[in-house]
């Protein structure tokens, strides 16, 4: 079954709209708004989304709620994989929920469970595609498609590819309960593994080296001690 688009002119939220639909017993449904007014990122964030982006939430209704952030991961294969086929960009995954180029953020995934009588998840993709520039706050980390190849995209085009591509995952690799084949995607285009980075969380900052991720996607992080810390969240400054 094909998934249903609903298109705004403008919301407040992507994910809030979601979560009004999954009120109503909907799921498998696609929200996608030109512009929103109160969006956010990871840990309430306020997250920059004008007209020029792409700003989209997927509501879903998976038997499995146990491995949710195999999802997070899921979208931000379709995303990469989509961004190459449509524009020729080379975008790279930097974990936990991010798609990035040369270090400046091009995409974010926001993955939120709704819990009760029936079981909902809603997967946010932020991703900047024909901003021409940014606010001064985020001008030294954010990018997009257009400032990166000079050129506009089709935002249509692109929404469709990612939402085709990321159903393909849900349907044949995390609802058959095939994790290992979304990690293994994800690790092809993530390159955060093999890097010297800063995890920042609760104002205390860690330093290692990012040598792999385990099966609950975790970032397994070695310390100058040698000893291998689990990383379940965080912010990551990469050292490329």
């Amino acid at each position: 079954m094909q998934p249903k688009i609903y298109h705004f002119n403008t919301l407040n939220s992507t994910q809030d709209k979601a979560k009004e639909f999954s009120k109503k017993g909907l799921n498998d449904i696609i929200i996608i708004a030109d512009a929103q007014t109160k969006s956010r990122g990871r840990f309430k964030r306020k997250w920059h989304s004008g007209k020029g982006g792409l700003w989209m939430s997927i509501l879903l209704k998976p038997d499995d709620t146990k491995n949710l952030q195999y999802l997070t991961f899921a979208a931000a294969v379709a995303v990469v994989k989509s961004i190459k086929k449509i524009t020729g960009v080379k975008a790279k995954i930097k974990w936990p929920n991010d798609v990035h180029y040369n270090g400046k953020k091009l995409c974010g995934i926001l993955t939120e469970g709704i819990f009760g009588r029936e079981n909902h998840v809603i997967i946010g993709i932020g991703l900047n595609a024909n901003q021409d520039n940014f606010s001064t706050d985020i001008r030294n980390i954010a990018t997009s498609i257009k400032i990166i190849s000079n050129k506009e995209t089709s935002i249509n085009h692109l929404s469709k590819n990612i939402i085709n591509e990321f159903f393909k995952i849900y349907n044949n690799q995390y609802n058959k309960n095939k994790l290992k084949y979304i990690l293994k995607s994800w690790k092809n285009y993530c390159d955060t593994i093999n890097k010297n980075i800063i995890v920042i969380s609760k104002n205390k900052k860690t330093y290692g080296k990012a040598i792999g991720i385990d099966n609950g996607c975790n970032l397994l992080l070695e310390l100058e001690s040698k000893k291998i810390l689990k990383i379940m969240e965080g912010d990551l400054k990469v050292r490329y």
